[in-house]
């Protein structure tokens, strides 16, 4: 099993022929680079869960200094496009045709019961077809009520006591801007597509050409082959990481906290198991347009539904939450999340990186297995 000088020769000789064959055939050069940047520059901009100018009716029964003092502060949020109407049920005709997205209803006893100590003097209707919009646009409603009431007791020389004083301190996205969490994810999910999409037809073709016969009749031993054909592949998609990782730094202005070697090193590790599941899956077909079909399928779809990229993994059902750990791009999201946003959080890149390290074996050994079958 050791490396001899023809072996490291043959090896080399390997490496060689697939760099110009990637050369010869520029798609895998643009697999690499110009679909993440694609990619990532369609969902960064395209996906986000911030809710913004939301469209808000403003129903004011008893105009007075007070409501306009309220509804002033909500016409000045960048969070809501307020629009005025005479009456609550003209309000609720727009709710029910989705021309507004909630109903703030000052009722005509609002400045007297103000500060009385009694039930909140504002009504609040959402529509509740988005639920996670609907939840976000509440707590948005509360804080601006919330914000304003302290304000005007001030100013109108009054003592508030609010029952409960909260001193918010946002860790880590301060600015609580979902793409500074939605990229590193995303990088995760388009690296799982690239990885596989990379590997996933180079031994198809070589089947396809007829030409994988011709190398089996060589000396080449079966792992100068599969290294032979990993080694450009790891080169490239380690390009096209960098190139995620200075997009998410440059354009979408995310912060990197943690060590760019430690991103670079995870990234490797993930890149690795990747690249071995694209082999497996070109070892399993012998057809290159089966072969990127079964890699969008298996890799993209799982990754971007199952890794905790947008969707909570803790609030999936236990056995879904199971099939999780098969994913790799579930260790790569969280490891991405914590350098990106929370910097070098060892406990979570170790364990993480452990996983990376099973996975990438599991699949190198697979394909291994599997190539030894066919060529018997």
């Amino acid at each position: 099993m050791s490396w001899g000088l023809p072996g490291w020769r043959r090896l080399r000789g390997l490496i060689r022929k697939e760099t110009y064959q990637i050369i010869r055939d520029p798609s895998s050069i643009a697999i690499a680079f110009v679909l993440p940047a694609v990619l990532l520059f369609i969902f960064g901009y395209g996906v986000s869960l911030d809710a913004k100018n939301v469209p808000l009716a403003l129903v004011v029964e008893q105009p007075s200094p007070a409501t306009a003092s309220l509804t002033g502060d909500f016409q000045d949020s960048a969070w809501f496009e307020p629009r005025h109407f005479s009456d609550i049920h003209t309000a609720q005709e727009a709710l029910r045709h989705r021309e507004v997205m909630g109903i703030l209803w000052l009722r005509s006893n609002f400045t007297r019961e103000l500060f009385s100590g009694g039930p909140a003097p504002i009504g609040l209707f959402l529509n509740g077809v988005d639920g996670n919009t609907a939840r976000i646009v509440a707590g948005y409603v509360q804080g601006v009520w919330a914000k304003w009431l302290v304000r005007y007791a001030q100013e109108q020389g009054q003592a508030l006591s609010l029952p409960v004083d909260v001193q918010q301190r946002i860790w880590f996205n301060p600015e609580v801007r979902s793409t500074n969490f939605l990229v590193p994810g995303l990088i995760a999910v388009i690296m799982t597509l690239i990885g596989a999409l990379l590997t996933s037809m180079v031994v198809a073709r070589e089947w396809e050409r007829g030409t994988m016969e011709a190398l089996l009749v060589t000396p080449v031993r079966l792992r100068e082959i599969l290294l032979g054909k990993l080694v450009p592949y790891f080169v490239l998609g380690m390009g096209g990481q960098i190139l995620s990782v200075a997009m998410a730094v440059w354009l979408f202005e995310v912060p990197l906290r943690g060590s760019l070697a430690v991103l670079m090193g995870v990234s490797a590790l993930f890149l690795l198991a990747a690249l071995g599941m694209g082999l497996l899956i070109s070892t399993v077909s012998h057809n290159q347009f089966v072969a990127g079909q079964l890699a969008i399928l298996t890799t993209f779809l799982p990754a971007f539904i199952l890794s905790g990229f947008i969707f909570d993994i803790g609030s999936m059902p236990g056995w879904v939450q199971a099939i999780t750990h098969v994913i790799a791009a579930r260790y790569f999201v969280s490891v991405l999340q914590s350098v990106f946003l929370a910097g070098d959080v060892w406990p979570v890149i170790l364990v993480n990186s452990v996983a990376l390290v099973i996975m990438a074996a599991m699949f190198m050994g697979l394909v291994r297995l599997r190539s030894r079958k066919r060529l018997e």
